[in-house]
């Protein structure tokens, strides 16, 4: 039976992510910051199958701690999730929610990263998927500046692994998944509403998981939104931001 670690399991694309899961029989580990959500997944799924652990990722001590508590596993699967967003003129947000968005974001995706990548090093396999954004895959984001950044070093940091990896023969595979809109409870933390239409959570997850048999180091789902990415190259920087930024306005 195979191991699966979740962090940011309690909605959104990590929930739809244990559910998947849990229906092929996995043993599962989630985490999230809301124990009575967690407690509810936990008894739906199965006690026997299901170990829940409360934390706050944004705190470095329980991102480290988080590590030592599942330092008895074997982790075939770590869903690296956890994850926000926010959004406005970089000189009207709010310093305290951006700096905490870079801890989730960046910092504990870090720590928990190299953490669990040591520990499948050590086993000889596993598998890890680092949720970034399609934000990631643009040069940057007027309007939700922060956010951009944030997404693009998970991005950076997932290719230049997984590149180290195959250098080595690694047993361990690593990947980012880039979506754009996605139907989950991001709009109400970011305070955006999406300008164009999101895809379902289910879909995003179902592209995600065909993208990890094929071994992609990057994943977008949907045939257009790779298309559209791919056309970034053809436009000038300054045009690109020009529609990102009206986009973002959009948002607010």
């Amino acid at each position: 039976m195979k191991t699966v670690f979740i962090t940011g399991a309690t909605s959104g694309i990590g929930m739809e992510f244990a559910r998947r899961y849990a229906k092929e029989g996995c043993s599962l580990i989630l985490t999230g910051r809301r124990m009575e959500r967690l407690l509810a997944m936990q008894k739906k799924i199965g006690g026997e199958r299901c170990r829940v652990i409360e934390a706050d990722l944004a705190e470095e001590d329980q991102c480290r701690r988080l590590l030592k508590d599942i330092e008895g596993e074997e982790i075939d699967i770590f869903i690296n999730n956890a994850g926000f967003g926010a959004a406005g003129s970089f000189l009207e947000t709010d310093l305290d929610k951006e700096v905490s968005m870079v801890r989730v974001n960046d910092l504990a995706m870090h720590i928990l990263f190299k953490g669990v990548l040591r520990k499948m090093e050590e086993q000889g396999h596993g598998t890890i998927l680092n949720v970034a954004s399609s934000a990631g895959l643009l040069p940057a984001g007027p309007y939700m500046a922060a956010y951009y950044a944030s997404k693009a070093y998970v991005v950076s940091l997932t290719k230049a692994v997984a590149w180290e990896l195959k250098e080595k023969g690694s047993g361990a595979y690593v990947c980012c998944l880039c979506p754009g809109p996605v139907d989950t409870e991001f709009n109400e933390h970011a305070d955006v509403i999406f300008a164009l239409k999101g895809i379902s959570v289910k879909r995003c997850v179902s592209e995600c998981l065909a993208g990890m048999k094929k071994r992609k180091t990057v994943i977008i789902p949907t045939v257009g939104l790779q298309m559209l990415l791919r056309s970034q190259r053809f436009l000038p920087e300054g045009i690109l931001l020009r529609i990102v930024a009206r986009q973002q306005k959009k948002k607010q």
